[in-house]
């Protein structure tokens, strides 16, 4: 079953590319400096709608209770989880899983840094973005 809870403000009908945000990419802006959001737009040419597995959500919730640098980056992610993508229920629970299963389902690409998720999804065939050098993102091709 899948139930959309909240929408993106940018209209999602001119969307021609979506992309599968999970957990330590919404917290790269913290964590790591990365203007996640200014560098998808510069390496994708399109209108971009940007989707997180409500697994993803739970898990910065939980990781926001935290103390120091980790608890803000995973608050920071939820609210921009909440502000800036749409959030989808999946079968899967547990956070990776949900991942692999929206790029299943078609998806464009999935932005992440974790390495066994990254060759998990590669072996799937699906394109993955992830961080290369300082500050910068980079597509994976599988």
């Amino acid at each position: 079953m899948t139930t959309e809870t909240r929408h993106r403000t940018d209209s999602d009908t001119d969307a021609t590319t979506t992309v599968v945000l999970d957990t330590n990419a919404l917290m790269m802006p913290v964590e790591l400096d990365v203007r996640v959001f200014d560098e998808l737009d510069r390496l994708l040419a399109a209108n971009v709608d940007l989707v997180v597995p409500s697994a993803v959500v739970g898990e910065l919730e939980k990781l926001s209770a935290g103390a120091g640098n980790e608890g803000v980056a995973a608050s920071v992610g939820a609210d921009l989880a909440a502000d800036r993508c749409r959030v989808i229920d999946t079968e899967a629970t547990y956070a990776d899983d949900a991942v692999v299963e929206l790029a299943e389902r078609g998806f464009d690409y999935v932005v992440t840094n974790d390495k066994p998720l990254r060759d998990r999804l590669l072996e799937r065939g699906v394109r993955v973005i992830g961080i290369r050098g300082h500050h910068k993102l980079d597509i994976t091709e599988p």
